[in-house]
């Protein structure tokens, strides 16, 4: 497995499940489990928009749901490559650790950043 591409490339298939029909900002996440299990993540909007949640956290939720605890790597893909938000930034610090970020574009340009870049100051315990 090509890790960065082809965990993009699943990420990609993820955003296409995503229901975004307020913003039209479409996100797609690919986790890649120790057991080399892919758990897809897509964002899902409601109306009462504070109830919407993101690919990311669906992603590592679904995972935990699925009994996976251990993480190797997870890719996410928005139009831009945009960033994830704080309130995804810290699940993930929480449940995944310090594992390789790829954040992409649909072209597949991407960055590796690591849970420490990301979230610096990571609300944690000691």
């Amino acid at each position: 497995m090509n890790i960065p591409i082809d965990l993009i490339n699943e990420a990609i298939k993820a955003r296409e499940k995503a229901i975004a029909p307020y913003s039209k900002y479409r996100v797609g996440a690919a986790l890649l489990t120790e057991d080399n299990s892919i758990i897809h993540g897509c964002n899902v909007e409601s109306k009462a928009y504070p109830t919407t949640l993101c690919a990311e956290r669906v992603g590592i939720f679904s995972a935990i749901a699925q009994g996976h605890k251990d993480f190797k790597a997870i890719a996410l893909v928005t139009d831009d490559g945009a960033m994830p938000c704080g309130a995804c930034r810290q699940i993930m610090a929480e449940y995944i650790g310090d594992i390789p970020i790829y954040i992409s574009d649909l072209n597949l340009n991407y960055k590796l950043l690591s849970m420490q870049e990301l979230l610096p100051y990571a609300f944690t315990s000691l």
